[in-house]
């Protein structure tokens, strides 16, 4: 017998509870023993639940059992979940976590000491909900040198962008509608300001690279400043906005890494990624692009990725899957001078100017659209280093300037 037990009964951790003890003979043959849920960890109270009886409030009930081999973290944040994940660990359990903060910020740490104690760390469902990403990444691709991870790593923003582009939806008016459906919290900075894509570019890198990446190294920036207008300038251009995650390996040894609202070609397949699906573009040597899609979010996606792991770790309770990296340090990201091309919006009081300065300073060849009613222009720069790109747009004689990237 295998015994189990989840910390945390919200939407993830209830929707592992109901995959976990309604489909417990369809998971015992996926393991070839009997596997229980022993005891689910939360403060409130559920008592008209077909396993209420499983309910405790004590997390030491669950640290002091011998019998429990796996424990599912699946309450969310950094505290108590990284006390409560790293005494399991500790005590020889391994740990099941869809917990991207705390992977983004303790996860070398953590698979250190899981390594230490023979146990598994797994965190599949951290990144890309129900899209398998780090297990083949970690092994189907284990005979590449992967030096270049893209995408679409949160579906709000994804959705929000979305209806802005097919439905011409203000910003606003879009974010509200994500909220009634459930895709957006009520307080929606975690995804519309990038920090949860940027949590997942992290643990990406971190595994990609062989080095850990944290949040606060990585440049991000959310999609709350994207206008209707900026939607309409980019599609007349032939490009659609999205929120973009990147990482790629220098030759010096450090990586580039960041989270943007980006300008992507209709030309790319990324850009007919919609509504609030994911997708990860991972680049290496051997394989060149690979390309994962799926629903990133969600009660049962998450969930069944969560279980996943469950079995996986049922599978090895007395060997480690290879799954980890190293300490990373201060200057690992480096964000160089990176070649680019730029979205720019530029408006002027003086518009015959602006668009004299535009020609003279950027070139006669570039994509260009003016708009003397409204006096400004849009452009699409060359490829050149963002540092050269920043010196022209200084020299814009412009009362505003806007720039976004361009995926290249």
């Amino acid at each position: 017998m295998v015994y189990t037990a989840i910390m945390g009964h919200g939407t993830v951790g209830s929707g592992v509870a109901q995959i976990m003890i309604g489909h417990e003979s369809l998971v015992k043959e996926k393991i070839k023993d009997d596997i229980e849920v022993k005891y689910i960890l939360d403060l409130r109270d559920f008592e008209r639940l077909p396993y209420s009886d499983k309910f405790i409030k004590d997390f030491n009930i669950i640290l002091n059992d011998d019998d429990v081999k796996i424990v599912v973290e699946v309450m969310g944040g950094i505290n108590p979940a990284f006390d409560f994940v790293k005494a399991c660990l500790e005590k020889g359990k391994s740990v099941v976590t869809s917990n991207k903060e705390l992977v983004a910020a303790k996860g070398a740490e953590l698979l250190k000491i899981a390594e230490e104690k023979n146990v598994n760390f797994l965190f599949e469902a951290s990144v890309g909900g129900a899209i398998p990403i780090l297990r083949p990444m970690a092994q189907c691709l284990a005979a590449n040198d992967i030096y270049k991870i893209t995408g679409i790593l949160n579906g709000t923003t994804n959705f929000i962008l979305n209806k802005m582009i097919v439905d011409n939806t203000d910003f606003d008016v879009a974010l509200k509608l994500a909220q009634e459906k459930g895709y957006a919290e009520r307080n929606p900075e975690s995804d519309i300001e990038g920090l949860d894509a940027c949590r997942k570019i992290c643990i990406l890198a971190s595994l990609g690279f062989g080095k850990h990446v944290y949040p606060s190294q990585v440049k991000t920036e959310g999609i709350s400043n994207i206008t209707l207008k900026d939607v309409e300038y980019a599609d007349n251009f032939g490009y659609v906005i999205k929120l973009i995650c990147y990482a790629s390996k220098n030759k010096n040894g450090t990586i580039n890494a960041y989270v943007r609202p980006t300008l992507v070609s209709k030309d790319n397949i990324l850009s007919s990624v919609n509504g609030v699906y994911n997708a990860i573009m991972v680049t290496g040597d051997a394989c060149d692009n690979v390309m994962f899609y799926g629903r990133g979010a969600g009660k049962m996606p998450t969930a069944s990725a969560v279980v996943a792991d469950v079995i996986d770790c049922a599978k090895h309770l007395t060997a480690r899957k290879f799954l980890s990296w190293s300490e990373g340090n201060d200057g690992y990201v480096e964000n160089g001078d990176e070649k680019t091309a730029l979205y720019i919006l530029a408006k002027s009081e003086n518009y015959d100017k602006l668009c004299l300065d535009t020609e003279k300073i950027f070139g006669k060849d570039i994509a260009v659209i003016k708009n003397k009613y409204s006096n400004e222009i849009a452009f699409i720069t060359g490829t050149e280093l963002n540092s050269v790109l920043e010196e022209k747009i200084k020299q814009l004689n412009a009362d505003s300037i806007k720039c976004m990237h361009i995926l290249i």
